[in-house]
């Protein structure tokens, strides 16, 4: 099958070297995003999908419009027979109506469960136990269309979101490979979607801001659900503490504490706060404007006391 690929960050590789790496298939060529600035220097860089391509020689197209005319005639020199998208953006349907087979994507999540721009961060943040991966057809309505295939993945009780990110590519780089298989071999079924649609939409900053007062393992979820990006964070003494890393614990004997105060010091443990329902520890934190440190290290280093309040202005 000829295809051409669509994905632009670090999620889209693997699915990418898949179909490479078999004979079968040909990547006649990779739509990506423009090289934009990266890093603390921001200089201008390629993605991921891009320094991928630019290693086996396939042909890129960076488009900064996707109806543009000279774009939607270079890809339809390309002659595909499918497309296939994996984190990218939402098409217009003059792209959709060339390729003979249509095009198939890659969602980290078993739709139509958590359909948006942040699945996975949001099926951590919620706690869930499991997750997947699916490809589906692409249609009008973003993560709606019908489903190719699907896996189910399970979550760890302590896996983060970037953890689950890179388990998730590698399982959807297997599942895309066996879709576009069964696509080339005339074996596929489309299925609809069924059951409750559930969105997962982008996740600003400010999102990361605990609320004291959500239970312990609530709170625990977030942090998880937020690392590597953008973090969960808090106030302490006027200044931002991200937060990396926590456990919920049992606290006896301190009712009555207001939720954000730190109800324990330990220099070896760390510092335990006041939940709406049990407390959390704070076992790795960045301190505003510093490196990561442990929570034992930020009780010897930054002194925070019993009766200190988090999150307060």
């Amino acid at each position: 099958m000829r295809v051409v690929y669509m994905g632009t960050p670090a999620f889209a590789v693997p699915g990418l070297d898949a179909l490479i790496s078999q004979p079968e298939h040909e990547v006649a060529g990779i739509v990506t995003g423009p090289d934009r600035p990266m890093g603390r220097g921001r200089k201008t860089a390629p993605s991921p999908v891009k320094e991928t391509a630019l290693r086996h020689g396939i042909p890129v197209l960076q488009p900064e419009k996707l109806r543009d005319p000279g774009f939607l005639g270079a890809l339809r020199s390309l002659d595909a027979g499918l497309f296939v998208v994996v984190a990218f953006r939402i098409l217009p349907d003059e792209l959709l109506a060339i390729p003979p087979h249509g095009t198939i994507n890659l969602h980290p999540s078993l739709l139509p469960r958590y359909r948006g721009a942040a699945p996975i961060q949001w099926a951590v943040m919620n706690g869930d136990k499991v997750t997947g991966v699916t490809t589906f057809l692409v249609e009008r309505r973003v993560d709606a269309g019908d489903i190719l295939c699907q896996k189910t993945v399970p979550i760890g009780s302590e896996e983060t979101a970037g953890e689950l990110h890179d388990r998730l590519s590698r399982t959807g780089a297997d599942l895309l490979l066996r879709t576009v298989d069964m696509v080339a071999d005339g074996r596929i079924r489309p299925q609809p979607q069924r059951g409750e649609a559930t969105p997962a939409p982008r996740i600003s900053r400010e999102d990361g801001r605990i609320d004291w007062r959500m239970p312990a393992r609530n709170i625990h979820n977030r942090v998880r659900g937020l690392n590597p990006v953008p973090m969960a964070f808090t106030t302490w003494r006027g200044r931002r503490l991200r937060i990396m890393a926590t456990q919920p614990v049992c606290l006896e004997g301190e009712e009555g504490r207001p939720p954000g105060e730190i109800v324990s010091v330990d220099e070896r443990r760390g510092i335990t706060v006041q939940t709406g329902e049990g407390g959390l520890r704070l076992d790795r934190v960045q301190p505003e404007g510093r490196s990561r440190i442990e929570g034992a290290e930020f009780v010897r280093g930054y002194r925070p006391a019993v009766g200190d309040l988090l999150g307060g202005s």
